[in-house]
């Protein structure tokens, strides 16, 4: 993150003007946010987006996990297994169901009023009791895992998988790092079972699954960083001056899956144009995938974003998936986050400088670091 006291030495921004996270300042004034969705005419979703249900005989399990903020309806869809990641909220813990035991407003609503609420990375032990239940059922089985940038989980889950090779040693079960976090996994699970429903083997799945992971582009905003703060992720400094300016932030992941600040905008809605902005740069017209559009109880805005959206050439008619940020998520994000998430250009295109350069030199270790997949038959 920037240097939040670096001083100004330009002239103070417009309202809604882009800026960039060094111009934070406790002296600019608090911009004006305009009301563009009055303007706009789209206050309510008009989609419906509704997964097919698959019936062909498939050569592979696919096990997913709750942190892809799947729409419930999709998840019973797809006809998978998804791992429910646990969470607190004021010491009582639940494991996230989505949704069925605390609804989306309820969970944000609390963090408004200041509840205390933290996650915890799932244990090797559950993952291997899942595990065998897959292996005694002999299906090969993939697991698309939460992307290591964001969660330790992931190892937990590699370790489970050598852990049942010694009941299972001939079970064929692979772990994959989807890299890509929130519904960018729904909507890599969405796919992933269309190609075992088309007769990809476990062993097709993982090449397609890494490879495929890398072209779904993601863009969010946040109400406010105190999720952030809270969390140890931004000083509280920033936090608070980001709130006396009305900044708001527009970020994205990497190529790890590790998130990423993109820019800093005045007012919200401006981050939700910057949002669309990344979009029609990095869309590459496949029309007939689905984007996603989640937010943390904040379906105005998600409803504003889907106009926008709609209102691009080609895009009248594009299939879109509206879910609820998860629990998980949630917790590190708090209430007001709104992301839009769609198949596009190769992330891996906008690497830096530095990352290029040691993906060149690594060689053979810097393709094995970025395999993202273990536990192979």
């Amino acid at each position: 993150m920037a240097d939040t006291n670096a001083e100004r030495t330009d002239a103070t921004p417009a309202p809604d003007e882009v800026i960039n996270p060094e111009a934070l300042s406790p002296d600019a004034p608090k911009a004006e946010v305009e009301d563009e969705e009055a303007r706009s005419g789209v206050h309510e979703s008009e989609s419906n987006y509704v997964q097919p249900i698959y019936h062909n005989q498939r050569q592979v399990n696919i096990i997913v996990d709750s942190c892809g903020d799947f729409d419930p309806l999709v998840a019973h869809a797809l006809d998978i297994t998804i791992i429910g990641f646990p969470y607190v909220v004021d010491g009582k813990e639940y494991i996230d169901d989505l949704w069925e035991s605390l609804s989306a407003h309820d969970f944000y609503e609390a963090m408004r009023k200041g509840a205390d609420v933290s996650t915890s990375a799932v244990t090797p032990g559950r993952y291997l009791e899942i595990f065998k239940e897959a292996a005694k059922k002999g299906t090969p089985t993939v697991y698309l895992g939460f992307t290591a940038g964001l969660s330790s989980s992931i190892h937990a889950a590699e370790e489970a998988a050598r852990l049942l090779k010694e009941d299972y040693p001939d079970f064929e079960i692979y772990v994959v790092d989807n890299k890509c976090p929130s519904a960018a996994a729904e909507l890599l699970a969405i796919e992933a079972v269309h190609q075992a429903d088309l007769g990809a083997s476990a062993k097709d799945l993982v090449a397609w699954a890494k490879e495929a992971r890398y072209y779904i582009q993601g863009y969010f905003t946040l109400d406010n960083f105190d999720a952030l703060a809270k969390g140890g992720r931004i000083p509280p400094q920033a936090a608070a001056i980001g709130g006396k300016l009305d900044i708001k932030p527009e970020l994205s992941y990497d190529t790890m899956g590790a998130l990423s600040l993109k820019r800093m905008c005045r007012g919200r809605k401006k981050a939700i144009r910057a949002m669309m902005d990344d979009f029609r740069d990095q869309f590459t017209g496949e029309y007939n995938l689905p984007i996603a559009i989640v937010s943390a109880d904040a379906e105005k805005d998600a409803d504003f974003l889907e106009g926008l959206v709609r209102h691009e050439p080609g895009c009248e008619d594009i299939a879109v998936v509206r879910s609820s940020i998860s629990p998980v998520i949630g917790s590190h994000v708090g209430p007001g986050m709104v992301a839009l998430i769609f198949w596009g250009k190769d992330r891996r295109e906008k690497t830096s400088l530095a990352d290029r350069i040691a993906r060149k030199v690594g060689g053979k270790t810097a393709k094995a670091q970025d395999s993202g997949a273990s536990a192979s038959a």
